[in-house]
């Protein structure tokens, strides 16, 4: 399976926006260590900070721009939702368990972040009330394509998530989702709706 392509601007943007919410800031203390390394690691609540390597490219493909309305499903530690915010985009951020969420809130504020992140609805995918989005990074795995998700993004929106361990990418074009797979598996916690 062949990766999608990527200009190197964007690879860039993307490395700098990284190199400015520095990881380590979003981990617990007892894991900070690990920051350096590029795999996931551990929050609590079984849930993960993703590996680098992987965000990096899930940023690269969801090509998040400034002033774009930006939906972060799965925040964990707000590390995404920082990076996302550093692009210049303005991120909301959307996380299950009640302690992530507020673990995430501080470390955006002490990152000093405008961005921040709700508490989720269970049984519900995302802020529907809130879409259209014009960008949604998902980061658990949903098992199949998250249609809840798809049906929350503007006209000429884009969604990237790992769907069934292939990173998925959606684009709405017209009214329909333009759905590509970019090479390579991934892991991913289970996303649960």
């Amino acid at each position: 399976m062949r990766q999608i392509p990527v200009s190197d601007a964007v690879r860039e943007r993307v490395r700098a926006a990284m190199l400015a919410a520095d990881r380590a800031a979003f981990l617990p203390a007892s894991v900070r260590h690990l920051a350096p390394v590029d795999r996931p690691v551990g929050i609590g609540w079984e849930a993960t900070n993703s590996q680098p390597s992987t965000v990096a490219r899930m940023l690269e493909l969801l090509d998040a721009r400034p002033g774009q309305r930006v939906l972060d499903v799965g925040a964990g530690s707000g590390w995404t939702t920082a990076i996302l915010a550093e692009l210049g985009a303005e991120p909301v951020g959307v996380e299950l368990v009640p302690a992530l969420v507020e673990l995430a809130n501080a470390n955006l504020a002490a990152h000093g972040s405008p961005a921040r992140v709700r508490q989720a609805t269970p049984g519900i995918l995302g802020l529907p009330e809130e879409g259209p989005w014009d960008r949604i990074l998902v980061s658990a795995d949903f098992g199949r394509m998250p249609d809840a998700l798809v049906a929350q993004l503007a006209e000429g929106g884009r969604m990237v998530a790992p769907v069934a361990g292939a990173m998925t990418v959606v684009d709405a074009v017209g009214g329909e989702a333009r759905v590509r797979t970019d090479g390579g598996r991934y892991a991913f916690v289970p996303l649960i709706g």
